[in-house]
Formats: C-alpha cells, sequence, structure tokens
C-alpha cells in the first residue's frame, strides 16, 4: 500500500499551471490530463505534477473529475476555474483551509481600526520601500497608493514603449480593452491564484482584507498589491510592446518566468506573517474549556494550512 500523501511547502512548487481543453482525471494514482481526441483513438495522457504546483487555472473546454479534485484537495493545490486565457475567475478549490487560531487572528486585526491602520502601514512600507506619511488613515493612504500606481503605470509604459492611456478593463466584455490592459488582465489573474494558494496555504482567509473588503479574494488583493509591480505588471507591458501572435499565452509564460525570477512562492507567506505582526498582538489562545482533539493531528510537511 501506498504511504498517505502529504503536502510540500509552497516555497518548494512551481507558481502555476494553465491547462486548456481535455478532461483531468486520475490514472493509477497520477494527475493527468486526458486528451481524447475521438472514440476510436487512444486517450492521450499529459502527467501533472501535481504535488509539485501551487496553482493550476482551468480554462475553458476542461473538465474535472471527482477523483482529480480529491487528489488536488489532499495534497494542497488549488484548483482555480479561469475563462479564456485567464481573464475571468469564475471558482476555486479550496485545498487548504484556514485555521481556526489563524483565522481568528486575522479577524481581530481587521475589525480593531487600530489594528488594521498598523498592518496597512506594514503592507504600504514593504510595496514602496519606505515608511508611509505618519497620522494618516486608511482612506488617506490608499489615496496616496493610487496616486503613485497610476504614476508606475505611466513610467512602465514608457520604459517598454507601450501607448498608455489608463487602467481601463470591462469584466463583462474583456474584448474591448486595448491589448496593453488584456494583457495586464492575464498577468493579474496569474498572480492572484498564486497568491489565494499561499494565503490559504498559510492557513488565513482570502475573504478578509485590510485595504480591500467586500470580496471573497479581500485579503489576496492586498497581498498580491505588494509584488505586482515588481512581477507581473513589467511581464505585462513586456509582451505588449512586442505582441506575439498569442499575447495572453506569452504573458502566462512570462509570469511564470518572472514568479521564478524573483522566488515569488519563497516570500509570500513568510511576507504576511510579517504584515500581520504588526499589529504586535498575540495570537488568540483556544479556550481553556475547550476539547482538545480526539486523534492528534499528524505531522506534516506542507504549511500551517494544508490538510494532512
Amino acid at each position: 500500500m501506498l504511504p498517505p500523501l502529504k503536502p510540500i511547502p509552497i516555497k518548494e512548487r512551481l507558481s502555476v499551471v494553465f491547462v486548456e481543453r481535455g478532461e483531468i482525471d486520475v490514472v493509477d494514482g497520477a494527475f493527468v490530463r486526458v486528451d481524447q481526441q475521438g472514440l476510436r483513438v487512444r486517450p492521450v495522457l499529459t502527467h501533472i505534477p501535481i504535488g509539485g504546483v501551487a496553482c493550476i487555472m482551468l480554462e475553458p473546454g476542461t473538465r474535472v473529475s471527482h477523483a482529480a479534485a480529491a487528489l488536488a484537495a489532499r495534497v494542497g493545490t488549488l484548483l482555480v476555474w479561469v475563462g479564456e486565457a485567464g481573464v475571468r475567475l469564475y471558482s476555486a478549490g479550496q485545498p487548504g483551509g484556514a485555521r481556526a487560531d489563524r483565522l481568528l487572528y486575522q479577524a481581530k486585526l481587521a475589525l480593531d481600526e487600530v489594528l488594521r491602520l498598523k498592518v496597512v502601514r506594514k503592507m504600504y512600507a514593504i510595496r514602496f520601500g519606505e515608511e508611509p506619511p505618519a497620522r494618516r488613515s486608511v482612506e488617506q493612504l490608499r489615496g496616496i497608493e493610487g496616486a503613485r500606481v497610476r504614476r508606475s503605470y505611466q513610467l512602465l509604459a514608457q520604459k517598454f514603449g507601450v501607448k498608455w492611456s489608463g487602467r481601463d478593463y470591462n469584466p463583462e466584455n474583456w474584448d474591448v480593452s486595448d491589448l496593453p490592459n488584456r494583457c495586464l488582465s492575464s498577468a493579474t489573474a496569474a498572480l492572484y491564484g498564486v497568491t489565494e494558494a499561499a494565503v490559504l496555504a498559510a492557513g488565513y482567509a482570502p475573504a478578509v482584507g485590510f485595504i480591500h473588503t467586500g470580496k471573497p479574494l479581500s485579503f489576496v488583493y492586498d497581498v498580491a498589491d505588494i509584488y505586482k509591480f515588481e512581477t507581473v505588471v513589467p511581464a505585462a507591458f513586456q509582451v505588449a510592446a512586442h505582441p506575439p501572435p498569442n499575447a495572453e499565452r506569452a504573458v502566462r509564460l512570462a509570469c511564470r518566468d518572472m514568479f521564478r525570477q524573483t522566488k515569488l512562492l519563497d516570500r509570500i507567506i513568510p511576507d504576511i506573517e510579517m504584515i500581520l505582526a504588526a499589529g504586535e498582538i498575540p495570537r488568540p489562545a483556544a479556550p481553556a474549556d475547550a476539547v482538545a482533539p480526539a486523534i492528534p493531528n499528524p505531522e506534516s510537511l506542507g504549511d500551517a494550512g494544508h490538510r494532512s
């Protein structure tokens, strides 16, 4: 009998894999893409090392079996259902899960305005490499960030020689956007998928944000924004400057390479811990009258939020 599967840490994985068309299934215990060319043709199997991938983006034309979804959950790989070219996000499977102690810790920081401001200030300090102005509210810091972001887009567009008229896209109709905006949308989708996988692996809730609120991925957007202009935005502008026939695919490949070059998966979880530690409060302990686990949790190779 094979030993039980155990997740490996996010930092030791590949960042993201896109799968378009075909059926995802489990054959002989392995995660595979079955490309069925016809009833008389033997299926072609493409093996995917799912345990070594942080996030798999499933594009239109992809079907996923129950066995494949269960295997992804056991090894801690996030499955994300996206639109064509990865520019829409429809749904995501949750391979990890927010641990109670970390979820309560995150919620306590988000609900206290003083603690929340400390966390937001730390986010800005990491993102821009300098301390934000003193005595500013979260709303004021958001305004400062907006101005710097618009300027950053302009500078990168000038650097790569891309005509830029501002970030403008319609989530209901991506095709009406110009090429730079389509490239940026595809690039940020890849970043959000990888970031959500890391947030879940760390044991936190994607919806409990500090700058962004009211969205299922509010905390994912908070964390992803820290790395956006270091990773995916330059990659998107570089592709838009010399567009190949399939620009969206080129953007995905460029983002994958950028994630590897910047060692992004090594950094996200430690940065999340450092950001939340800025609140300067201890994690809440379990109530004294709480019932301990009847069966002790086994030691896992994976991160804190992975199932084992």
